[in-house]
C-alpha cells in the first residue's frame, strides 16, 4: 500500500506564493512514470492542475499556466508545485497523485491551500 504525504499548504494572500511537496510515507519498490497535482474547489469537481513525467515532460491547467512550475525528484520519488501569483480561484484542496508502470494511480490525502486577504 502506498501512502503519500502532502505538505506546503496554508493560508496566503493574493499574490502571495507557496510550495507544495508529496512523497511516500516509506520506501516504495515501483517506477513511476507520472507524477502530478489535482485540486477540488467546494462545490467544484476535482481538475487537473499539472503533471510532470518521468522524462519532465510538463502539462498544465490553462488557468495556472505560467504562474505554477511541477518538479519532481525521481531519486526520491517527490513531486513539487511551486505556485506563484496565487488568486483567490486558486483556493482549494489540492491532492498530490503517483502513476506506476502499471498504470496504477495512488493519492495524496489532500491539503488545503486556502488564498485569501
Amino acid at each position: 500500500q502506498v501512502q503519500l504525504v502532502e505538505s506546503g499548504g496554508g493560508l496566503v494572500q493574493p499574490g502571495g506564493s507557496l510550495t507544495l511537496s508529496c512523497a511516500p510515507s516509506g520506501s516504495i519498490f515501483l517506477w513511476i512514470t507520472v507524477m502530478g497535482w489535482y485540486r477540488q474547489a467546494p462545490g467544484k469537481q476535482r481538475e487537473l492542475v499539472a503533471s510532470i513525467t518521468r522524462a519532465a515532460n510538463t502539462n498544465y491547467a490553462d488557468s495556472v499556466k505560467g504562474r505554477f512550475t511541477i518538479s519532481r525528484d525521481n531519486a526520491k520519488n517527490t513531486v513539487f508545485l511551486q505556485m506563484n501569483s496565487l488568486k483567490p480561484e486558486d483556493t482549494a484542496v489540492y491532492y498530490c497523485y503517483f502513476q506506476d508502470s502499471y498504470t496504477r494511480n495512488y493519492w495524496g490525502q489532500g491539503t488545503q491551500v486556502t488564498v485569501s486577504s
